[in-house]
Order: structure tokens, then C-alpha cells, then sequence
């Protein structure tokens, strides 16, 4: 967790003492809460993608080769693990997600950027929060497997279940 603002060096060993993990940002109020809302549009943005990406590719059986291209470019990241966590944690948490991510719109905008790459994510996230609410992913057994978690999506959207989709 992040501090700002004038009281924040001063708070941080009180909420280190609750076994919380703790730092100053900046004794400027907004730091802390600007560094977490850029933060969420690259990490949040990187799920949006994955999910994306993934499911495309295991519709088009291409996932293999895409895999492969992902891990010579990025080859410290445990691609198939990464994404598994990718997708539970949107499928649990989306609309959470998506309401944060209309605040982080809200802040890029402030910043004088036009925030499409927010909004895309807030949308993907409402649409993961709402697959999760028709039970599209009640046939994933093993959430440590992310194929179960495309072809959950895959499956919603052949069988007509897909609630965005009308």
C-alpha cells in the first residue's frame, strides 16, 4: 500500500504495526493515488489483453505458437501460469475492476490524455463480471489452467449465453 500526504511518514509504522506492508509515496496528497491509477492501466491493461488475446487464439488453435512468440519476446514470463492468474483474478473481481477503472479514465483524462485504453479495460472487466454472474465459468476445475478459462468463455459464446452479446 501507498501513503501520501503530509501525516503519511507518520501513519506508516502505526499500519506497519497491523502487519500491513507499507510505504511513503510522497508527503504531497494525490502522489500515492496517481502512482496506483497509472499502475492500473498498465496492470489491469495487460489482463484485458491476455484475456483478449488468449481466448482468440485457442478459438483459432493458434495458441501454441502465440505462447511461443510471447516467451521469446518476454522470456522471463511464465506465460500459460500468468494468464491462468490473469483470468481468475478478473473473473473474480470485474466489477470491481471496471468501477476502478472508470475512476482511472477519469484520471488520464485529467492528465489531458484521451483515455480509450481505460475505458476498453472497464468494458472487458464488465464483461468478465458479467459471464461470471450467467455462471459461464462453472465448469473450470482447475483455475491454475488458463485453456479452461478461454473455452469457458469460448463455450458461453456458442451456446448464446454470452449476456453482452444480444
Amino acid at each position: 500500500m501507498l501513503l501520501g500526504g503530509p501525516h503519511a511518514a507518520a501513519l506508516q509504522p502505526i499500519v506497519q504495526g497491523w502487519g500491513m506492508q507499507v510505504q511513503v509515496a510522497s508527503d504531497r496528497l494525490g502522489v500515492a493515488s496517481a502512482t496506483k491509477m497509472c499502475r492500473s492501466v498498465m496492470i489491469k491493461g495487460l489482463e484485458a489483453l491476455v484475456i483478449e488475446g488468449f481466448t482468440a487464439a485457442r478459438h483459432y488453435g493458434v495458441e501454441h505458437a502465440m505462447i511461443a512468440t510471447l516467451q521469446e519476446t518476454f522470456p522471463s514470463i511464465d506465460w500459460p501460469a500468468q494468464a491462468a492468474y490473469f483470468y481468475s483474478r478478473v473473473a473474480q473481481h470485474g466489477q470491481r475492476r471496471a468501477e476502478e477503472m472508470r475512476e482511472v479514465a477519469r484520471t488520464v483524462a485529467e492528465a489531458g490524455f484521451e483515455p480509450l485504453m481505460a475505458r476498453a479495460i472497464a468494458d472487458k472487466d464488465d464483461w468478465m463480471a458479467a459471464q461470471r454472474r450467467v455462471g459461464a465459468f462453472g465448469g473450470v476445475s482447475d483455475p491454475a489452467v488458463w485453456q479452461q478459462w478461454a473455452d469457458a468463455l469460448l463455450a458461453a459464446r456458442r451456446s448464446g449465453d454470452d449476456p453482452l452479446s444480444r
